[in-house]
């Protein structure tokens, strides 16, 4: 006699499957650096490979004869069963077909872009090592005003980050902002950092989300109201987005 499939259990399979496949995916192709700190990435691989394992296993039971008196028993869901698994494999389709992009200046500006002194979350305690001036990358330079805010302790200092353009719409045409979101857990959580630039020239030659590489000194300036810290540059540099474009 020939079997008829349980078409219950191939959904559950298809639907373990895909979603294990979706992880596995987003590490394939270096995007889940997009999507999660680097400290979870282990966690995310791990589930993929996890999931797809129990797929396989659920696909095999396809194969097998089942009891006659096989009961799964009744149990309280806040959907019917198939349209749960409807929703589940319509999320993991769509996971395997989207191409997940980092935050850039529209969500920074959305967001809002705290003063550094404003930043308790930007971890202080990692200045246990001195980093040079010109070493310092722009979460560096944000952690270091936290510390010790005083624009002017910082004049003359040489600087060199990279990051992406944001034009703030307040600020004159001879400013832009060259940000960074840090990620503390996953991208739900991250949230922008950003120094001022004083451009000589017009920013439209870096328009909003273009990477740019700022070599130059710091000084004090009134913006927006403010003493501020910002670069005065001496070349800035279009460059290409990094393949991990977050800070940590």
């Amino acid at each position: 006699m020939k079997r008829m499939l349980h078409w219950p259990t191939v959904w559950d399979t298809l639907a373990l499957l895909l979603w294990g496949l979706m992880l596995l995916r987003y590490w394939w192709s270096g995007r889940l650096a997009v999507l999660l700190h680097p400290d979870y990435h282990w966690l995310a691989i791990g589930a993929g490979w996890v999931l797809v394992g129990m797929g396989l296993w659920r696909g095999v039971t396809l194969f097998r004869p089942s009891p006659a008196s096989a009961n799964p028993g009744a149990h309280i869901a806040l959907l019917p069963r198939q349209w749960s698994l409807m929703v589940l494999l319509a999320i993991a389709v769509f996971g395997l077909i989207y191409v997940p992009r980092p935050f850039a200046s529209e969500a920074a500006l959305a967001r809002g872009i705290a003063d550094p002194v404003a930043l308790t979350r930007s971890q202080p305690q990692q200045f246990a090592r001195q980093t040079p001036p010109a070493e310092r990358s722009l979460i560096d330079w944000i952690r270091t005003l936290n510390v010790y805010p005083e624009p002017d302790a910082y004049t003359d200092q040489p600087v060199n980050v990279t990051g992406f353009v944001i034009h703030p719409p307040q600020w004159d045409d001879n400013y832009l902002m060259v940000a960074r979101f840090v990620l503390t857990c996953c991208a739900a959580d991250a949230y922008p950092v950003g120094l001022p630039v004083a451009l000589t020239g017009d920013r439209t030659e870096f328009p909003p989300d273009s990477w740019i590489s700022v070599q130059g000194a710091m000084q004090t300036e009134t913006l927006d109201g403010q003493r501020r810290l910002v670069i005065a540059p001496q070349e800035v540099l279009t460059v290409p987005e990094p393949q991990n474009p977050y800070e940590f």
